[in-house]
């Protein structure tokens, strides 16, 4: 028998309805503190509907649009929670952006975020990857310096192994 859409989920419930571990569940109430779940005695957790709309939205900006942790927090701190609710509902055919074009970091349309705010840019893990026209650009120019330096190695050793060879013989 299915629960009522406004009934309290245990954390094996939402944990199965996200599809993630129960550690996860545990892990995202420390570092988000919108999170809150009602506790009851011996520190059984229950999940609000709201909790449980938070949680998918969480998921989805973590999973499916490779945001960081601290990505996510900011969005839950600069724009509120309601923002990232909005991404409870987003199917993938909602998404107007793909995932690796979104290197400003700004949320997709149809969240309604169009006043999105970039991810840190000092973060490793919140830079997106370059297109692969910049990577190529970058190779070819380090590959333009690595062959210059070898050039100058080699008019400077040229003239050490001259003379080595003519002390010698």
């Amino acid at each position: 028998m299915a629960k009522a859409a406004e009934a309290f989920r245990t954390i094996s419930e939402v944990a199965s309805d996200l599809d993630v571990p129960k550690h996860v569940l545990r892990f995202w109430e420390a570092k988000f503190p919108q999170i809150r779940p009602m506790k009851r005695g011996g520190g059984r957790r229950y999940y609000r509907p709201e909790d449980l709309e938070l949680l998918k939205g969480i998921r989805r900006l973590l999973h499916a649009e490779g945001y960081t942790i601290k990505g996510v927090q900011k969005i839950l701190r600069e724009q509120g929670v309601d923002q990232v609710k909005a991404f409870a509902h987003i199917t993938s055919a909602d998404k107007t952006k793909p995932r690796r074009g979104k290197a400003d970091g700004a949320l997709p349309a149809a969240a309604s975020a169009a006043n999105a705010q970039p991810k840190p840019a000092n973060s490793k893990a919140a830079r997106a990857p370059a297109p692969p026209a910049q990577i190529n650009l970058v190779l070819q120019k380090a590959i333009a310096e690595l062959k210059a330096c070898r050039r100058l190695l080699l008019d400077e050793a040229e003239p050490a192994v001259e003379s080595a060879r003519a002390g010698r013989g």
